[in-house]
């Protein structure tokens, strides 16, 4: 049985043990949006120490902070998300083969949203962290380098939960709109890892 306690509230220790339980939720999207958050968090850190060299580490401290507000959330919202994909195929068993087919396809597209999401999101990290990689503390730039990466395997992984949510639906653009975010963090993560110094 899953934690009653919201995601959020969890100790790291639980919140691992909740990933590794033997159930389908949470899941890799939580995870990814965990990871992304912490990516998030990794800037806030690299602007915050890089305010004595850096004119604009409060605004780019301040934008880490947000995107770490945007991601935190979606590891819930995803679980939940899911956790009712996967309860609608269960209660659509009993019916015809295609109000089922239709019912399922229609749960897991709304179990696309968060990771979709998740992936957006993970663009704005990568290119906060390429630009803090640039102009950042020599000190941060390591961590704005690995906060980069971080983002940009988030948005692969994303992209790819997009698509396996969107199988039973044919040429969903969102399935391109995904992979273009995943390409996008990557290059931003790219940029990151040689900043023009």
């Amino acid at each position: 049985m899953a934690s009653a306690r919201p995601i959020l509230e969890l100790t790291l220790a639980e919140w691992l043990d909740e990933l590794a339980a033997p159930r389908a939720v949470p899941g890799g999207g939580s995870a990814l949006a965990f990871a992304l958050a912490t990516a998030a968090a990794v800037l806030g850190m690299a602007a915050r120490i890089s305010k004595d060299s850096w004119e604009a580490a409060g605004p780019a401290a301040a934008q880490a902070e947000a995107l770490r507000a945007r991601a935190a959330p979606l590891a819930q919202v995803d679980a939940d998300v899911y956790a009712q994909a996967l309860a609608a195929r269960e209660a659509a068993a009993a019916l015809s083969p295609e109000r089922r087919d239709w019912q399922i396809g229609q749960a897991f597209a709304r179990a696309a949203e968060p990771p979709l999401e998740i992936a957006r999101t993970a663009v704005d990290v990568a290119e906060l962290a390429a630009e803090i990689a640039a102009y950042g503390d020599v000190r941060v730039r390591p961590d704005a380098e690995a906060a980069a990466a971080l983002a940009a395997g988030v948005a692969r992984g994303a992209a790819a939960l997009v698509d396996v949510n969107l199988t039973a639906v044919e040429g969903d653009p969102r399935i391109a709109e995904a992979k273009r975010f995943a390409e996008a963090a990557e290059t931003a993560s790219s940029r990151a890892g040689s900043p023009s110094r």
